[in-house]
């Protein structure tokens, strides 16, 4: 026996095991193990028992990607490959769900999902990759960490504005999408209209960014308020928000400056050279993408960030295409904000953009294309390892203009190759009206084609009385 296969099903604080062979045969049945020390030491003791029944052999195991559950277990069979014939691969949990209901199972236990992750790396050997190390992974989580902050602040944010509503309105003529921090150092000493009222210009100017000017226009605001709200209670509640909010803002500047001094990567500076991303924003593209080189085409890496268009089509029906929206939300939304700046601050956006809309694009669509463009560009930076030049994508774009659909060489069969349409097929009534005015379109085409030297357009045919026929309608409306 050359291989066995180890699926390992990973829940918080254990794992259910399976080992089968590469006829899907169990070898070893379902055993549950802790994640302590035991059980890693309860671990490689079966697997010693494995290679002693088993000489030459080679263990392949298998970990869906669990958001962190399965580092431990990952890292420790990553050590024993150092010294035994052992393999690990972290699987995507997408890809396992869909071979178990391609197999249709219908119930899901963990130790049905341990023999189905067993079963993935025998079926598609092709789409494992084995003993990766991700030296960025400590990044990523502190770059997801300030994500997470981020989103915390503008959730109390929005919190704060809602109360100020009825309890210090006039402070919302100061608020804007980004907040200022004199804003906050406010509301802290004096959350009510009624405290800001009663407060001095002299000490009101004390606070940094204000002004005496500013701390009038505020004073001035709050003395006419018409606020509902004065009660301790909820001036103790905007008070703590306020503070909440400042220290937040502290902790993402300094979470912030670390991750950027921890990371001084080549691929950040060619990044950055593309108007319109930002240092941190580079950090979190290329903390995500990690090499280039995993992407065969860059249709696989527009894949990868969700952004490539699809549609379904299936007998009568068709569905409108659309983005996929797969992957990270994320990392998504790192390139829609890249997208929005390019717009704005780099002229070949600019230009994609203009065009779109002018073809007729509403706006999101238009900026989906500018989404999907700034992937290709990004992917020929990092794949030749070349700053931003414009005039590269302008002159592609020169060589090889953009045609119109070929003419099929018989528009009588449309797409078919081998057979017309058969009048007598039992279609639906959407399939026959289709198929029907296909064949009137593709007949008129013909008729031009084929006709004399002045193209002359075919008869008509007497018209209905008081109903224009179909074309002359089209040119009255």
């Amino acid at each position: 026996m050359n291989s066995l296969f180890l699926g390992m099903d990973v829940s918080k604080g254990y794992a259910d095991c399976v080992v089968l062979d590469e006829q899907n045969n169990v070898v070893h049945e379902n055993f549950q193990i802790d994640d302590t020390l035991d059980g890693h030491h309860a671990l490689f003791l079966r697997l010693q028992d494995l290679f002693h029944l088993y000489p030459g052999t080679t263990i392949s195991a298998g970990l869906e990607s669990t958001g962190g559950f399965e580092d431990n277990w990952y890292a420790f069979l990553l050590g024993l490959a150092t010294t035994h014939s052992i393999r690990v691969a972290r699987l995507n949990p997408r890809g396992v769900m869909h071979h178990g209901k391609a197999n249709l199972k219908r119930v899901t236990t963990d130790k049905i999902s341990a023999r189905s992750i067993a079963e993935y790396l025998i079926n598609y050997p092709k789409k494992v990759r084995y003993n990766t190390t991700d030296i960025y992974a400590s990044l990523r989580k502190e770059w997801k960490f300030i994500e997470r902050l981020t989103m915390q602040r503008v959730q109390l944010l929005n919190q704060l504005q809602a109360l100020l509503y009825s309890a210090n309105p006039g402070m919302l003529n100061f608020w804007k999408e980004k907040v200022a921090t004199y804003v906050l150092l406010v509301l802290v000493k004096y959350p009510l209209a009624r405290d800001l009222a009663r407060a001095r210009i002299s000490s009101l100017s004390r606070i940094p960014y204000l002004g005496a000017s500013r701390a009038k226009a505020i004073i001035a605001l709050a003395s006419q308020s018409v606020a509902s709200r004065q009660d301790p209670t909820i001036a103790y509640t905007i008070s703590s928000l306020a503070r909440h909010i400042l220290s937040l803002d502290e902790t993402i500047a300094m979470q912030t400056d670390h991750l950027i001094s921890q990371c001084p990567f080549p691929e950040i500076g060619i990044l950055t050279s593309f108007p319109g991303i930002a240092e941190y924003s580079a950090i979190g593209l290329f903390l995500s993408i990690i090499s280039i080189d995993r992407f065969p085409s860059v249709k696989d890496f527009a894949s990868f960030f969700g952004v490539h268009p699809v549609f379904k089509q299936s007998g009568d029906g068709i569905a409108g295409i659309h983005m996929s929206k797969q992957g990270s939300p994320l990392v998504r939304s790192i390139l829609f904000m890249v997208s929005m700046n390019a717009i704005v601050h780099n002229p070949l956006i600019k230009e994609i953009y203009d065009a779109a809309r002018e073809r007729g694009m509403v706006g999101y669509a238009a900026l989906g294309l500018v989404m999907h463009k700034i992937l290709r560009i990004i992917y020929g930076m990092l794949k030749h390892r070349m700053p931003f030049n414009p005039e590269i994508d302008r002159q592609y774009r020169t060589r090889h203009p953009q045609q119109d659909e070929p003419v099929p060489s018989n528009p009588s069969t449309g797409n078919r190759r081998f057979q017309s349409y058969d009048a007598t097929a039992p279609i639906s009534h959407r399939q026959n009206k289709m198929r029907k005015e296909q064949a009137a379109s593709q007949n008129e085409f013909s008729s031009l084609c084929t006709g004399s030297s002045t193209h002359s357009l075919p008869s008509l045919g007497k018209p209905k009385v008081g109903r224009p026929p179909r074309i002359f309608k089209q040119k009255m409306e």
